[in-house]
């Protein structure tokens, strides 16, 4: 029988598999190393684990029995069925108290499931979102674990030496019960998936709209990498737009507009509807994906199809507009964090998960790709107010968008009378307008339904009472049940 030596072991030795292995041997942790197709494991040891205390594995059970108590095995699998099959393979070799970690990017309701599946047999759960990429793993990725809290004492040491940090902060803390650290690292994905389309269409206003170059761009973008802006993606994005090609021009205008994507995204976006919960901003970046995918059909309407007959915007002095397109950025994201953490909560409530946002905003502040300075305001609002009922609700950003909104309406009107589509900052200040309206055409739409369907409404001087009329003098007094959808 192998000799208990190792405090992890880890499935999976696809690039972040190996990088996290690396990873935590750095941090002082033995590692041991099994993927389903053995010979990696011989490889990763004679190459990459070369000089290292990392082990391997050539089987379920020789992992396992490498495993000191209580046995922690971390999968880095693709998500869905790969995921249940290495549970069922690692059963028979645990007992009672061992933790099976799932790492990968697993949709929460499995993870909701398999807590409380491996909770009959015993064996604590913790479904951990991972973001970084390959250099995070490597060198400290955000970590968002959830599942059975009595893991946590447990594999908490190891995560937080192997997270990145900010200061001596670890970005790595326990979110809450069952697959809510799945649930925030897919909310994660989706504010990614917004704060990238809000660059680009930064970059479209600033690029078609007042005719800079790549260059001209890389600059703009460096010195909002300067303020309020500072993050890794405004910093890419810099990058990106110096990069040359072959030939010396600008390597990103070579590159076909058709974006592609994962899901997860439209996984938050389905979760915000199944909840009622207005997360409009995301739910445009997935779609302005989706229409990206379009390019042979935009193509043809581009020939066919009336618009302004240039995307040039004009205005009196060229650098204060660019500012302004600056502030109209920022101003959105307030908004797609603050939709992003309205849902989070309301899934909380759902599933009665007890969730520490201040701490979510910290885990975000490193090691994942949506990092930025802004995650440290995020923080201390909540810091003050653990039960803010919304981020716009906080002083610092209710003055950062009061300061922001007129010039932000100027970007987006200038956009839209020039034929420049910005569909996720357009979302963005209609959110802002509806969320600070007291009154909404919303009793208009609730006669139509009750016109048409008999739906009932309720009077201004009467909430909680449904009524109907007979619009027409022709219908019944029968009404329909009303349900929220």
């Amino acid at each position: 029988m192998s000799q208990a030596v190792a405090d992890i072991g880890l499935i999976g030795l696809a690039v972040m598999g190996q990088n996290l292995i690396l990873n935590m041997n750095d941090n002082g942790y033995v590692v041991c190393a099994y993927n389903r197709t053995t010979s990696k494991v011989d490889d990763f040891l004679a190459n990459e684990a070369k000089g290292t205390k990392i082990v391997g594995a050539h089987s379920i059970q020789e992992l396992c029995q490498k495993l000191k108590r209580p046995r922690k095995v971390m999968m880095l699998v693709k998500a869905g069925s790969a995921v249940d099959n290495f549970i069922e393979q690692l059963l028979p070799f645990l007992e009672s108290g061992d933790i099976i970690i799932d790492g990968g990017n697993s949709h929460f309701p499995d993870s909701n499931r398999r807590t409380n599946y491996l909770k009959e047999k015993g064996i604590l759960f913790v479904g951990a979102g991972v973001s970084g990429g390959e250099e995070g793993a490597r060198y400290g990725p955000s970590i968002m674990p959830g599942g059975h809290p009595e893991a946590w004492e447990h594999v908490k040491p190891i995560f937080q030496a192997i997270s990145a940090k900010v200061g001596k902060e670890p970005c790595c803390d326990w979110v809450g019960e069952e697959g809510s650290g799945h649930y925030v690292k897919m909310v994660h994905n989706g504010i990614e998936y917004g704060d990238m389309q809000m660059i680009c269409e930064a970059y479209s206003i600033l690029h078609l709209g007042l005719g800079l170059s790549h260059d001209e761009l890389a600059d703009v973008f460096t010195e909002w990498n300067k303020g309020e802006l500072d993050s890794f993606l405004i910093e890419i994005t810099a990058d990106i737009l110096r990069y040359k090609d072959q030939d010396g021009s600008a390597l990103v205008s070579k590159i076909r507009d058709t974006a592609g994507q994962k899901g997860t995204g439209k996984w938050t976006a389905i979760s915000s509807l199944d909840f009622g919960i207005p997360v409009t901003l995301i739910g445009e970046a997935v779609f302005a994906r989706c229409l990206s995918s379009l390019k042979d059909e935009r193509i043809r309407a581009s020939k066919l199809l009336a618009g302004t007959s240039s995307p040039l915007i004009h205005c009196d002095d060229k650098a204060a507009f660019i500012k302004k397109v600056g502030q109209a950025l920022y101003a959105s994201k307030i908004i797609s964090y603050a939709q992003g953490f309205m849902l989070m909560r309301e899934a909380a409530k759902e599933y009665k998960w007890n969730l520490n946002y201040g701490a979510i905003a910290l885990m975000w502040r490193g090691g994942c790709i949506i990092r930025s300075a802004f995650l440290g305001d995020i923080k201390k609002a909540y810091e003050t107010n653990p039960k803010l009922e919304s981020l716009l609700f906080d002083p610092f950003f209710q003055k950062a968008t009061a300061d922001a909104h007129m010039n932000w309406r100027e970007v987006v009107a200038k956009a839209v009378m020039a034929g420049i589509p910005t569909p996720a900052l357009s979302a963005a200040i209609a959110f802002y307008d509806g969320y600070r309206s007291e009154t909404l055409p919303a009793n208009l739409l609730q006669a139509q339904r009750d016109y048409f369907g008999a739906h009932t409404y309720e009077r201004l001087e009467s909430p909680g009472t449904w009524v109907h009329t007979n619009w027409t003098g022709r219908g019944g007094n029968v009404s329909s049940t009303t349900y929220q959808a």
